[in-house]
């Protein structure tokens, strides 16, 4: 294993040396800024950044700094050390992308175990941009430590990937949007959002005096909008529906209404936009935790999916994840175990949705299962339950056993976790975007953005 070893005062002579290199990233700027709170726009803003005497973000002089101590606590003297005073100037700035060498030379020895260090901070041109003096406390006794592992640090601007998504959505024309009975201020957001990226065009359908009063409560002008008038929520689910069904939409988005009521009209044998496909929700997450968009599938349509039920709700998740870029997704069917267990039904039906696959009835991605939530999105606990899978750690599709199962891990990673939802329901003539009545503007905006790229993709693929 490797270790840390310090150098004692005795052992240390003046001229010694110690450095570390390393390049100035903009994770490294944010990251320092969100430890130190030193949001300085000179740092962060690069439209600022343009306009000051540097003209281009620079790192935190102290990022600098902090380097030099690093080298101090971990090779020269290293443990056991005592930082006791330390000056520094700073000559000149460290940009983003800049290879920096950062050393420390023995320059004196005092009496009682102090010794003084030259320190400097060069860049990749040999300019130095940081240097002083540090003065510190070498240890008398030797000291060798098992190397910890570096701590884990994640940063991840609130639904970042999903903005990401959104910008790419902004190209190609807007698709014509019923959207529900959008009759309260947050609705009504979500539609202003979604038009401000060109998304969507919306039809507004349901009470016209209650979406003008939200309309107007949420500053949202109405005059250049196509509002469809509808006595209530019923009546405007099942308008909307009626539109769809005669080719007027492009997608439904849920305003301020029950699920079931713009489902049941979407479902209904005589007047529904059912296909043959069955119709299943897909909850894009965007989880910090996780290196990409997670997938999680069915957590709100299907309560108890049946084995073919279930091949058709991996279909649509790995249809949705195409449109939206990955060019093989990889759905891992959950269980509570990574094995077959004959008394636990939802490891028999993985292990039938994989021969499924195998046999192309699901097609366009990678199937694997059983596999338990751990092994699905972790190499390492992959590798230590040794698991050969093309699956396993690196799952962009998570397929629940059941609707109780999914809406609980879909919940927990957004309210524990601080991950985004999108969600859309696929499997009927067109998407729709199905947000909780309480969800913010983002995730309304981003399930906007994934009907467009999915709409889009679907024509340019028929």
């Amino acid at each position: 294993m490797p270790e840390l070893e310090n150098r004692t005062f005795a052992e240390i002579n003046v001229g010694d040396r110690a450095f570390v290199r390393r390049i100035l990233t903009e994770r490294d700027v944010r990251l320092f800024a969100a430890i130190s709170g030193d949001v300085n726009p000179a740092h962060l803003d690069a439209e600022y950044a343009r306009s000051s005497m540097f003209q281009d973000i620079i790192g935190h002089g102290m990022w600098g700094a902090s380097l030099i101590s690093a080298v101090l606590g971990t090779q020269l003297p290293g443990p056991g050390a005592v930082y006791l005073s330390q000056e520094l100037k700073f000559l000149k700035p460290v940009r983003l992308g800049d290879e920096v060498t950062v050393s420390v030379t023995v320059r004196r020895k005092y009496d009682k175990n102090r010794i003084a260090f030259d320190c400097e901070c060069r860049n990749q041109r040999g300019e130095i941009a940081i240097a002083g003096e540090a003065v510190v406390l070498a240890p008398e006794e030797k000291v060798k430590r098992p190397l910890t592992e570096t701590p884990r640090a994640f940063l991840h601007e609130h639904g970042e990937r999903l903005k990401a998504m959104v910008e790419k959505a902004r190209t190609g024309a807007p698709i014509r949007t019923g959207v529900v009975h959008p009759v309260n201020t947050i609705s009504i957001d979500g539609v202003a959002g979604a038009m401000e990226k060109d998304l969507i065009a919306p039809v507004l359908i349901g009470p016209k005096k209650k979406i003008e009063a939200a309309a107007a409560e949420a500053g949202f002008d109405l005059e250049a909008v196509e509002v469809v008038d509808a006595p209530h929520s019923h009546a405007a689910a099942a308008k909307a529906v009626a539109m769809a069904r005669d080719g007027k939409l492009d997608a439904l988005m849920k305003g301020a209404l029950h699920t079931d009521e713009i489902m049941c009209e979407v479902v209904s044998p005589s007047r529904g936009i059912r296909t043959e496909r069955r119709i299943s929700h897909i909850y894009v997450m965007d989880t910090p935790a996780y290196e990409k968009l997670l997938f999680i599938t069915d957590a709100a349509i299907n309560i108890a999916p049946d084995l073919e039920e279930k091949r058709d709700i991996i279909q649509n998740a790995i249809d949705l994840a195409k449109s939206l870029g990955v060019e093989t997704p990889k759905a891992a069917v959950l269980s509570a175990v990574e094995t077959v267990y004959p008394k636990l039904q939802s490891t028999l039906d993985a292990a039938a949705l994989c021969k499924m696959a195998d046999r192309g009835q699901i097609s366009g991605g990678v199937v694997d299962g059983p596999l338990a939530f751990d092994n699905a999105i972790s190499k390492a606990a992959a590798e230590a339950k040794g698991l050969q899978s093309p699956v396993a750690g690196d799952a962009d599709i998570l397929v629940v056993p059941d609707l109780e199962a999914g809406n609980m891990l879909a919940k927990e990673l957004d309210y524990l976790a601080g991950a985004v939802a999108a969600g859309v329901v696929l499997g009927a003539r067109i998407p729709i975007i199905l947000t909780s009545r309480a969800e913010g503007k983002l995730p309304r905006v981003a399930a906007s953005a994934i009907a467009k790229l999915h709409h889009h993709h679907r024509r340019a693929t028929l």
